[in-house]
């Protein structure tokens, strides 16, 4: 029978550090002499296995993103931006690659919104041994209004069949070779959510796919998740679409708006 949900260790979950909210807990992140289970360093950049594997039946990693408790991915400059996404891009297909796993999934949650625990920059990369996460995606998930577009295929988009619901952003380039577009749409999506969203925003998700030789990555701002999504799994569409993709173009790319 298909596997369709993971199970959560609780015994391993309560022993999790929280800073996001508790703070006065220690940042685990910060003591870089205490790390143990080391996979790669390109400093200030640490990928090592997770303290605390909550999940069975997964291999899980942690991408700590800088060595700043303050930084943020919406203020890194472009030579970091792209050095921390491509670390994190290598690693997550060489562990699909190795065959080891059924499928890999590549993430970040930012604020208290966004299901982390830790308020330090970090990103999570994790093997599924049962489960396949590419059965629950679906081409028009990242179907969407487009906000700029290389002539490279790489895509920068506003979901109009959003997976969850209201805002989603799209970001898409070939597997083949690292687009830095990519990493400045993933950007600007996110330093737009922080600082220029219609609606108070404090936290954000980042998800990575890989889905027909091509990679995408959406940037989800994170509020209250609305009942009808919840219960019935209906996402809604906004009616402002439209006007936020215009505004994304004025403001960052300089694209004057007719009336």
């Amino acid at each position: 029978m298909e596997t369709k949900h993971l199970h959560f260790n609780t015994s391993i979950g309560v022993q999790k550090p929280e800073n996001i909210r508790n703070k006065t807990t220690a940042c685990p992140f910060c003591a870089r002499n205490e790390l143990t289970n080391i996979i790669d360093v390109e400093e200030p950049i640490i990928l090592l296995k997770n303290k605390y594997p909550v999940l069975e039946n997964a291999y899980q990693t942690v991408l700590i993103e800088t060595d700043d408790c303050h930084g943020d991915l919406s203020t890194y400059s472009k030579e970091y931006l792209h050095k921390l996404i491509q670390f994190g891009i290598k690693h997550w297909l060489e562990m699909e690659e190795s065959g080891a796993y059924r499928s890999v999934i590549f993430f970040k949650n930012h604020g208290p919104l966004s299901g982390g625990s830790l308020s330090h920059p970090h990103m999570q990369i994790i093997g599924f041994h049962e489960i396949d996460y590419k059965q629950k995606v679906f081409p028009e998930m990242f179907e969407g209004i487009v906000i700029a577009e290389e002539e490279d295929g790489t895509r920068f988009t506003l979901s109009t069949k959003p997976r969850v619901g209201f805002y989603e952003f799209n970001m898409e380039m070939s597997d083949s070779c690292y687009q830095k577009r990519f990493s400045e749409y993933l950007q600007i999506a996110v330093h737009y959510i922080l600082n220029h969203f219609p609606f108070k925003a404090n936290s954000y998700n980042v998800f990575f796919y890989h889905i027909d030789r091509k990679i995408f990555a959406k940037v989800v701002p994170r509020f209250v998740t609305t009942p009808l999504f919840i219960g019935y799994g209906l996402p809604q569409v906004p009616s402002n679409l439209e006007w936020m993709a215009g505004e994304i173009e004025r403001i960052y790319f300089n694209v004057p708006q007719t009336a």
